[in-house]
């Protein structure tokens, strides 16, 4: 694990709202190719938030119910 926090995630969330590739968070900078390229990196800090147990994962569940007649 490289130990992302929540911090990274958050600024990545704002960057893909706002449209931006650059991300800023702690002192630091970084452009990304892509939005695919910053949607796989948002992508990677939420899974290993949630290995972690810093993040949960509120993901929406769905349930559907079927009826017939017999």
């Amino acid at each position: 694990m490289a130990g992302f926090s929540t911090t990274q995630l958050e600024a990545i969330e704002s960057a893909i709202a706002s449209g931006e590739l650059t991300v800023k968070y702690d002192g630091k900078e970084v452009t990304y190719r892509s939005m695919k390229d910053l949607t796989a990196a948002r992508d990677l800090i939420r899974a290993e938030l949630i290995d972690a147990g810093t993040l949960t994962d509120a993901t929406p569940r769905r349930s559907y119910a079927a009826f017939c007649r017999d």
